[in-house]
């Protein structure tokens, strides 16, 4: 599970590659569409893509002489998992963290004098 989401973290921290998975949210697209916004070659697009794939979130398939793009729904599942685990505890108001460690050795200075 470590390595599967060690490539599905890498593969998100492309901003080239979250464009790329954002377009296909929409639609299936063929490679060649996909490479059209981009102001690089399709070897670089086809290296991209390739990183998804590795890392499961798109699949490819050959309809014709074209090859076509899909984003793989279930694909995020084990990252969404692991990363809601750090949400089971909630965000410390470090404030009021302060306010109650100030009144709790107020008191104890209180209690000892």
């Amino acid at each position: 599970m470590d390595k599967h989401l060690d490539e599905i973290f890498a593969a998100l921290a492309d901003p080239s590659r979250r464009t790329i998975l954002i377009m296909l949210l929409e639609d299936d697209m063929a490679v060649t569409d996909v490479a059209e916004p981009f102001e690089m070659s399709l070897a670089a697009i086809s290296k991209h893509l390739g990183i998804l794939m590795r890392a499961g979130l798109i699949s490819q398939e050959k309809r014709g002489r074209v090859k076509w793009c899909k984003i793989e729904p279930d694909a995020l599942r084990d990252a969404t998992i692991w990363m809601q685990s750090f949400g089971q505890f909630e965000a410390v108001n470090l404030d009021a963290f302060e306010k109650f460690l100030d009144q709790e050795l107020e008191e104890d200075t209180t209690e000892t004098s």
